[in-house]
């Protein structure tokens, strides 16, 4: 499966933007999703994550209340709705595809390349 991220930019801080991961297959529709970021010199670090079903979804204490994981398998994609950005909300994004929703980035079989979220204070 090839995950391709987008939609990363630059925003003022309270402002929103949305990622989006598009997947190359449809086994996608039968994966969890799941969101990472990771700062410069810093861990990768688990933001959101999602079912293959969406029925379940799971958020990083961090960003509970402001972001907002959902997917489309009809297109095959997961999106992730970012709101009342933080500066501290800087980093590369990573969306992620494995058999479950876990917050250990290595128990995660396929990755995309990373998209970048820059906000300004």
């Amino acid at each position: 499966v090839q995950l391709q991220a987008s939609g990363g930019g630059l925003v003022q801080a309270g402002g929103s933007l949305k990622l989006s991961c598009a997947a190359s297959q449809r086994t996608f529709s039968s994966s969890a999703v799941g969101w990472f970021r990771q700062a410069p010199g810093k861990e990768r670090l688990f933001v959101a994550g999602i079912t293959w079903s969406g029925g379940s979804t799971y958020y990083a204490d961090s960003v509970k209340g402001r972001f907002t994981i959902s997917r489309d398998n009809a297109k095959n994609t997961v999106y992730l709705q970012m709101n009342s950005l933080k500066p501290e909300d800087t980093a590369v994004y990573y969306c992620a595809a494995g058999p479950s929703v876990v917050g250990s980035p290595s128990r995660w079989d396929y990755w995309g390349q990373g998209t970048q979220v820059t906000v300004s204070s």
